[in-house]
């Protein structure tokens, strides 16, 4: 399934550099002649997202091989540590005692729109994401700060491999390609456009990951392509870069579920 929220409209950030949600823009990957079922419905999306992904294709492949923008040498993550914080709470964005989690989890920011709506002091980097990430996990809306963890189970024979080409024309190119070794499974999964934000700057003590788009949908085994014993799962989608955003500290994380909720994979872009 394909998701498509709406943009908020910043008014006074605290957070400078940021600007709103910006919904993604996808195009669906050919296949040997099937086509992804993720693709929008919308015809002028459409006919936007299928001229511009052959650009984002080659230059996505063209920057994979020239910066090493993929995740394929860097660690994979043991565990995902999300954390939820209200865009009323500007304290809580400059707190220096804001939870962290030990060595080897992928940490990642959500900013919660919240009751001051466009009047609130983070609501420049707030995002209806994070409402759907929380009615995922089966949570409210914090008033502060909350934190999630999920230990990630790297399965024998699941692989997940995530990249990034180059800035064109406001728009990022974003790749997850994910192999495994059985099929018969559907596979969720999410893929994130994260932007770093180094410590002590932005107003933030501690560095922070947050999150500034999101793709998520669902890969079943008529979808895949099949490769001897294993089967292949590929996404290639130009998503949005927000206003304000900066392009260089922008990477890609992802990571899939199965039936049972559980983390069996996960990645992150590692940019030189």
């Amino acid at each position: 399934m394909w998701v498509l929220l709406p943009p908020i409209v910043p008014q006074a950030p605290v957070l400078k550099g940021f600007a709103p949600h910006a919904a993604a823009a996808g195009a669906g990957l050919w296949e040997h002649g099937r086509h992804n079922a993720a693709m929008p419905t919308d015809h002028a999306m459409n006919s936007f997202t299928h001229a511009l992904a052959p650009v984002l294709m080659l230059c996505a492949s063209q920057a994979l091989a020239q910066t090493g923008c993929a995740s394929g040498g860097a660690r994979a993550p043991l565990a995902l540590f999300e954390r939820f914080t209200s865009a009323d709470c500007e304290a809580c964005w400059r707190d220096a005692a804001t939870p962290a989690p030990g060595a080897g989890a992928l940490v990642l920011d959500w900013i919660v729109p919240g009751r001051q709506e466009d009047e609130a002091p983070l609501s420049a980097a707030a995002t209806r994401d994070a409402l759907a990430r929380l009615q995922a996990l089966g949570r409210t809306a914090p008033a502060a700060t909350d934190v999630h963890t999920a230990p990630v189970e790297h399965a024998r024979g699941l692989r997940l491999r995530v990249g990034q080409g180059p800035a064109v024309n406001d728009y990022l190119g974003t790749t997850a390609t994910f192999t495994a070794a059985r099929g018969g499974t559907d596979w969720s999964f999410h893929l994130l456009l994260v932007e770093h934000i180094p410590a002590g700057t932005e107003g933030t003590p501690v560095a922070r990951n947050v999150v500034r788009n999101m793709l998520q949908g669902i890969w079943d085994k008529r979808q895949a392509l099949l490769l001897r014993e294993h089967m292949r799962w590929t996404e290639l989608r130009p998503m949005r870069i927000p206003e304000g955003a900066q392009p260089e500290r922008l990477h890609t994380v992802g990571w899939v579920q199965d039936p049972q909720g559980r983390v069996v994979a996960a990645a992150q872009s590692l940019c030189r």
